[in-house]
């Protein structure tokens, strides 16, 4: 039989009200809001972030259950050795070398295990400190670290090197910089965004707790897209970003994404340079000493894998006034990306950002001649620059090694006196305010915004005294590994001509027998005379490089001859509680 009864009828009035009310409760409890869908458009799908979980930071499943919670991040798995990333809880000391053992489990068995020290434990930063393992000896199952008073860490993912999303910053305009390893992008070009897409979440292998959004432009190994609203509102502890590429699916991720850290003050440094090194600690007194003379305010020291103790030098020269920092950088191949890093880094702190190396000096020649011309620091050459100026570029002279076959004393700007008599490519400085948002970056040059220019700086004003064939002993290191994406290693019997290499050296770590007496075709003391006139001491000629070198090893020699003394102060009080107890 029919129904009969009145069916119940949701009014206008009454539908618009309990929307108003959803859209409401929506926003009290989960931060999300409408801005969402005007940034991303129809093809966004929200996930309201309240209910992706906070992975729990787990006690350690070892052999002693009282363990302290510290978790491996993740394990990256290098050609020539593995870096695990660990994680700390607050207050938990932070793991020294000697604490730990670096845990091999063979394929195909369970119990046999190979135990080897860490070849360097790195970083003072307890969400992301990174252990140095030896590489693998064959075939691995996993590889773990043990503490050797309490047991097995957990082992975390492991992932290749060559094809992961390994760092991410937040830029001020709330967008994500991604740098990533695998894409294969051509270079000094831009690539089409529509081929891939950012993935922000903990899981990306559950889609309900994963958030996309749009890739705004990709080039080289960088990516940059929107950072959804929802992720802005959260900490970023427990979130990573990853990246899909077209037909090759999710890349793997170690990401997690970082805001810029606030500026130094309020007032942005004239002058700064970034750098790139791998165990040139060494070298680092002289090159900062140096560029502070000149008027450079700021170094930002991007650590490439050293293991000189280059902590210490780097702690030393903060200590004695020099605004040094040092950022751990483990990831090969990526000078372009490192670059562009620091150059997100600098914007905020510095009005003009250097991009060279440790063996390159910025030399303004006027200040050597007698007659005191008018350009005598870095201050005089950039305060003249026009507002629609982003980047100068500098011409670099190449000294060999000068007839010298030991590491001169005194250092490279007075050792190293004979170079080539042609001038080789450009390095550059630059307004980090002009740089194009892509961040493309070749061979030290960055891509300009609209609206700004380059230009070549005359060599009578400035140049580049690049120390790039010294004796045997520093320029056989160049053999280990280029740190450039695109340049080949010395090895690798590619491009065997390029400007890259030494000429008619090739590809093996052998002195030639007239390798002292190379690369000499103008005797260029220039910088040398400067350096001894106004930095040496009258007196004794002894540099400041030297001076702080020699200090500190005074003092550790002294710490060490108190060490002894304290020892033998115990070990006299143990005899006599000895006898006393006998």
């Amino acid at each position: 039989m029919k129904d009969r009864r009145k069916r119940e009828v949701v009014t206008w009035s009454r539908f618009f009200w309990c929307t108003i009310f959803v859209v409401l409760s929506s926003i009290l409890f989960t931060g999300f809001t409408f801005s969402t869908f005007r940034l991303f458009g129809e093809s966004f799908r929200p996930v309201l972030l309240s209910s992706w979980p906070n992975p729990t930071l787990e006690a350690l499943s070892g052999e002693n259950p009282s363990s302290p919670p510290i978790e491996i991040r993740a394990t990256v798995i290098f050609p020539d050795q593995v870096l695990i990333f660990l994680k700390y809880p607050p207050s938990v000391p932070l793991f020294t070398k000697e604490l730990l053992d670096c845990v091999y489990f063979p394929m195909n068995s369970s119990r046999t295990q190979l135990k080897l020290p860490p070849s360097w434990v790195d970083g003072e930063n307890p969400n992301n400190q990174i252990v140095r393992c030896p590489p693998q000896a064959g075939p691995t199952r996993t590889i773990s670290l043990a503490w050797k008073s309490s047991g097995h860490l957990r082992a975390g993912p492991t992932h290749r090197w060559d094809s992961l999303v390994y760092e991410a910053l937040v830029d001020r305009d709330n967008t994500t910089v991604l740098f990533v390893k695998g894409l294969n992008l051509r270079s000094d070009r831009l690539s089409d965004p529509t081929r891939f897409e950012c993935l922000y979440g903990w899981d990306f292998k559950n889609p309900r707790l994963v958030l996309k959004s749009k890739v705004i432009s990709a080039a080289q190994e960088i990516v940059r897209c929107r950072t959804p609203l929802s992720v802005l509102d959260r900490t970023f502890d427990s979130i990573k970003v990853s990246l899909v590429v077209n037909h090759k699916g999710i890349l793997q991720s170690v990401a997690q994404p970082q805001r810029l850290p606030a500026p130094d003050s309020n007032e942005k440094q004239e002058m700064c340079v970034c750098t790139m090194v791998r165990n040139q600690a060494r070298f680092l007194r002289e090159w900062v000493m140096y560029h502070a003379r000149i008027g450079v305010n700021r170094w930002f020291i991007y650590d490439n894998n050293s293991d000189d103790d280059i902590e210490h030098v780097v702690d030393s020269l903060d200590g004695s006034g020099f605004n040094v920092t040092r950022h751990t950088w483990p990831w090969i191949k990526t000078q372009e990306a490192g670059f562009a890093h620091c150059a997100l880094r600098a914007r905020d702190s510095c009005e003009w950002v250097g991009f060279i190396d440790v063996d390159e000096f910025l030399h303004l020649p006027l200040q050597s001649d007698t007659n005191n011309q008018t350009v005598s620091s870095l201050h005089d050459l950039l305060s003249q620059q026009p507002h629609w100026l982003g980047e100068l570029r500098l011409w670099c002279y190449s000294f060999g090694p000068s007839g010298l076959k030991k590491v001169p004393e005194g250092g490279v700007t007075v050792g190293y006196t004979c170079r080539l008599g042609v001038p080789e490519r450009h390095k550059s400085i630059i307004r980090p305010e002009a740089l194009n948002p892509a961040l493309i970056n070749v061979v030290h040059h960055f891509h300009l915004r609209d609206g700004f220019k380059y230009m070549n700086v005359d060599r009578g004003l400035m140049v580049i005294n690049h120390y790039k064939y010294q004796v045997w002993e520093v320029f056989k290191e160049k053999f280990y590994r280029r740190v450039a994406t695109y340049v080949a290693d010395w090895q690798e019997d590619e491009n065997v001509g390029s400007k890259d290499r030494a000429p008619g050296l090739g590809t093996k770590a052998v002195e030639p027998d007239d390798w002292s007496n190379r690369f000499c075709e103008v005797t260029d003391t220039g910088l040398k005379d400067w350096v001894m006139r106004v930095m040496a001491d009258p007196h004794t000629q002894v540099l400041p490089w030297q001076q702080q070198e020699e200090e500190e090893r005074e003092d550790r020699l002294f710490l060490i001859e108190e060490d002894k003394i304290k020892n033998k102060r115990r070990r006299r009080k143990r005899r006599r509680e000895k006898r006393d107890t006998d």
